[in-house]
């Protein structure tokens, strides 16, 4: 992380474009809004938008604006997400979920910073900084066809890859802490060891945001001033505190994600468990779940298993 901030103040400096990447609940839109704080830009407007939740139909309307009558509900003149963000920011996320038609309009976008309003004839000229977000692997989009190779040069002028959550633990005793202090009014909470260690070996497929929804949860369930290691398991086990089926408190916790997301991190967790289960031992894992050790092998290096972690 102290990488990562480097290269947020190195890349705030200029003018150059960021693909950030990283999974859901890292803090990818916080690095973008650093980004823009630091910049000389920082007076200017940090414009976000989730590209993810538009729709295609309305997409060239939500980030270029229109004009009135250009449609049905055009009632009125109405700015796009680009000219908002004039002399500012614009912070793209989710940009793998667009449409290849709407990859096409922003590339152009992009590249020339100026476009038409929809329903309208003037060309509209804009200095805007452009910062855009996926959690996706691009490359594999790309090679999917299902993203614009030459958008993603025009982005990734300078790549910034947020950690997860479980490959940076030692993060974890500073993060709670900081969540323990907003949600406890002042009162001195704080983790005893074994609650840490119990937090600092899970594997949080929620990152960032599901360790703050955690410890909102334990803050307002527990009264205890040292949060101790049984709080943690029951809470962390059942994230309405109390008891219910196991599976299904799971899938309360990878209910935050999306369902690839989710089905990923599910696989990740069975296979590290059953490999913890028979020391790692590949034969006797392979065996046991039904699995040619060869296609283990494969699951193993996708999801970046440690043997012996």
């Amino acid at each position: 992380m102290a990488d990562v901030r480097e290269l947020i103040e190195q890349s705030a400096r200029s003018d150059a474009r960021v693909l950030i990447t990283g999974e859901n609940g890292t803090g990818k839109e916080l690095a973008a809004r650093r980004i823009h704080e630091l910049s000389a830009r920082a007076l200017g407007p940090f414009v976000a938008v989730n590209c993810a939740a538009m729709p295609d139909t309305l997409i060239e309307s939500e980030l270029f604006g229109h004009e009135k009558g250009s449609f049905t509900d055009a009632v009125a003149r109405r700015k796009g997400k680009f000219e908002t963000a004039h002399t500012g920011t614009l912070f793209l996320d989710e940009i793998a979920d667009m449409s290849l038609s709407a990859q096409s309009k922003v590339l152009r976008a992009v590249q020339e910073m100026r476009f038409e309003r929809l329903g309208g004839e003037s060309t509209i000229e804009v200095d805007v900084r452009v910062v855009a977000a996926t959690n996706k692997d691009l490359r594999q989009e790309i090679a999917a066809g299902r993203f614009r190779e030459d958008l993603f040069f025009r982005l990734n002028v300078i790549p910034l890859r947020i950690p997860a959550l479980r490959e940076r633990p030692s993060d974890i005793a500073e993060l709670a802490s900081f969540f323990i202090a907003r949600h406890s009014d002042g009162a001195a909470r704080h983790l005893s060891g074994p609650a840490l260690a119990i937090l600092e070996a899970y594997e949080w497929p929620g990152n960032v945001r599901e360790l703050k929804n955690f410890i909102e949860r334990v803050s307002v369930m527990s009264d205890e001033d040292e949060i101790s290691a049984e709080t943690v398991e029951h809470f962390i086990a059942r994230p309405g505190g109390a008891a219910s089926d196991p599976a299904l408190d799971r899938l309360d916790i990878l209910s935050e994600l999306r369902i690839s997301e989710a089905r990923e991190a599910f696989e990740r967790g069975y296979l590290l468990h059953n490999l913890r289960k028979h020391g790692y031992n590949i034969a006797r894992t392979a065996e046991s779940i039904g699995m040619y050790p060869s296609n283990l092998h494969a699951k193993i290096k996708k999801f970046g298993i440690e043997v012996g972690e």
